[in-house]
């Protein structure tokens, strides 16, 4: 009789709005295999929120408490978005159709907030996901949650800087100024801090994770695309892209950094666990979300939810399917073929230009 193996991952959740239920499906898929084991998890925005709620659950009650956790929060958001203001248009409603871009109190919301400071425009600080994450995190279980360490980012609006929260100081102001974007919702204000989004920082920050050191095996679950088939057209499709490729930047360039550690360990031929040598893999599918309109991050329909829930998990799936037995011994992202026009070091004692020592 054969024992079963269990591996260990780090994981690292992009942000996305309603599109992190797509990391949703994905989770449930991860907790659901009994041969993995989550020993730590950075997630930013939406990110964030998936991180704390698992984290909470798994604390409680295993990995089904974080299964069913999950499924509560992501309910919950479901639910309380039924009395927001923005809501699909009736003709999208009737088509199954997720995209707000047709909606009227979306296109009204959206011009506003480009005119209007947060603060002028919602004066009383009404913010229903506050209160949900409060109502539905008991924020105690997270900290004292030994299961799994979790890292939340947000950026200081002085420094521009990442600011990494972890436990115990993780609250439900970290989680929303995690999630704060300057266009919807006042800076969160923290220890005399003022924080936006991790996004513009850290979407999300991996070297929390490096740092870790308890395991080498990080999974990014994406949301946003590196690439996109076409070049936006209208002017929404333009900010979308803008607002993707600044998102994805710091990812990109941790990514390069994890890259070039590697080819230093490479290189130098040093310890690879001494020099904190990852490896990286990368659950996405970025043809799918490439089909899913900006505003539909604003979209909490359970339909649209659900489906994206569904969608996160046959990623998971196809990616256990394909990658399981490379984890512990390879990267199944290939960062070399990523960052092949950028530069490599070189081996001792190589002039520049001598390729004969690589």
């Amino acid at each position: 009789m054969t024992t079963q193996q269990t591996k260990t991952i780090d994981l690292a959740l992009q942000g996305g709005g309603s599109h992190g239920a797509i990391t949703w499906g994905v989770l449930d898929r991860l907790l659901e295999d009994t041969r993995l084991k989550i020993s730590a998890i950075s997630g930013t925005s939406a990110g964030a929120m998936n991180a704390v709620v698992l984290a909470d659950g798994l604390h409680e009650g295993g990995r089904e408490g974080a299964r069913e956790s999950l499924h509560k929060f992501w309910r919950g958001v479901s639910d309380a978005a039924r009395f927001s203001p923005i809501q699909p248009a009736p003709w999208d409603w009737l088509m199954g159709n997720s995209s707000l871009d047709h909606s009227p109190s979306y296109l009204l919301f959206e011009s506003l907030t480009q005119l209007v400071a947060p603060a002028k425009l919602n004066p009383l600080g009404i913010n229903p996901l506050r209160d949900l994450v409060a109502e539905l995190v008991d924020f105690e279980r997270v900290n004292a949650c030994r299961s799994a360490t979790v890292f939340v980012t947000a950026t200081n609006v002085r420094t521009g800087r990442a600011k990494v929260f972890s436990q115990p100081e993780i609250s439900a102001e970290t989680v929303m100024a995690s999630a704060c974007l300057p266009f919807m919702f006042p800076a969160v204000e923290i220890d005399g801090e003022a924080y936006w989004d991790g996004g513009y920082s850290g979407n999300p920050a991996l070297f929390p994770l490096v740092d870790h050191r308890d395991c080498q095996d990080l999974v990014v679950v994406q949301v946003n695309p590196f690439e996109r088939q076409q070049s936006p057209q209208s002017a929404r499709d333009i900010i979308n892209r803008i607002n993707e490729i600044t998102f994805n930047t710091s990812l990109i360039k941790e990514l390069r950094s994890i890259q070039l550690l590697q080819q230093l360990i490479d290189t130098e031929r040093l310890d690879a666990e001494r020099y904190r040598s990852m490896r990286i893999h990368l659950i996405h599918a970025e043809h799918e979300v490439e089909q899913l309109s900006a505003s539909s991050k604003l979209n909490a329909q359970w339909n649209f939810v659900s489906s994206l829930f569904h969608q996160g998990r046959r990623w998971a799936d196809q990616w256990l399917d394909e990658n399981f037995d490379a984890l512990g011994q390879r990267s199944t992202f290939d960062l070399d073929a990523v960052f092949s026009d950028t530069f490599r070091p070189l081996e001792r004692g190589c002039a520049p230009g001598d390729d004969s020592g690589q």
